[in-house]
């Protein structure tokens, strides 16, 4: 499957998506730099990557938004196409209106870096059919601004809907109802805190993260 991996000025993890996912696919990703106004033709997975766009200026992922590139991955989104948002990209997808709510500062305003229990909510998306509903995996944090926060309204809504993918199984950052990661309502867009790339080879302590890649890869295909 061909995949691309979104840059933008800031952006410090996007290598370590695109070498799990060469990884996982036996071929490179397409680096597409924020500035095209098109993504490559073949695209079957697009990957918007942690980091600090921008340097997180005005709010993390605000001005990444509005990158001439996000107009692209907005319509390829709307067309189907699997979209996957880590740290910053979660961030970076709540600001351009592909996921409800925000990404708030974090409880206690601490820079949060760690390996964390998540706790699976939804194993019938395309992200989590690999993993069993309730089980719990272990995935790194890295994040300042990872606390999830939506109105009661929207809560209850995704709640109702099945959107919530994963939970946090231990208290990280302050995240409304304890939300680590969040789908689209049709299920090709997520959003998600921890970063499942640093974990999918024995070498990084684990490859709870691997499934997460060979669940989507499977549906894509």
């Amino acid at each position: 499957m061909k995949t691309a991996v979104i840059v933008f000025p800031g952006s410090n993890c996007d290598r370590d998506l695109a070498v799990a996912l060469e990884a996982m696919t036996g071929r490179p990703a397409e680096m597409v730099w924020h500035g095209e106004t098109s993504l490559p033709q073949g695209i079957g997975f697009i990957g918007v990557p942690g980091g600090f766009s921008y340097g997180d200026y005005l709010r993390s992922g605000a001005m990444a938004a509005r990158s001439p590139v996000m107009r692209a991955v907005v319509d390829a989104a709307n067309r189907g196409v699997p979209v996957f948002g880590v740290c910053n990209g979660f961030q970076i997808l709540t600001e351009a209106g592909l996921l409800p709510g925000a990404l708030m500062r974090n409880a206690g305003i601490r820079f949060v870096c760690r390996d964390v229990k998540l706790a699976v909510a939804n194993a019938q998306t395309v992200f989590t059919s690999r993993y069993d509903a309730g089980e719990e995996i272990l995935i790194p944090v890295a994040h300042h601004d990872g606390n999830y926060f939506a109105d009661d309204e929207t809560l209850d809504r995704i709640e109702g809907e099945g959107r919530v993918a994963f939970r946090y199984a231990e208290p990280v950052n302050g995240s409304a109802r304890d939300i680590a990661g969040l789908v689209n309502a049709a299920g090709n867009v997520l959003g998600m805190m921890p970063h499942p790339e640093r974990r999918i080879e024995s070498a990084h302590g684990g490859t709870d993260g691997r499934r997460l890649f060979e669940g989507l890869l499977e549906a894509v295909a």
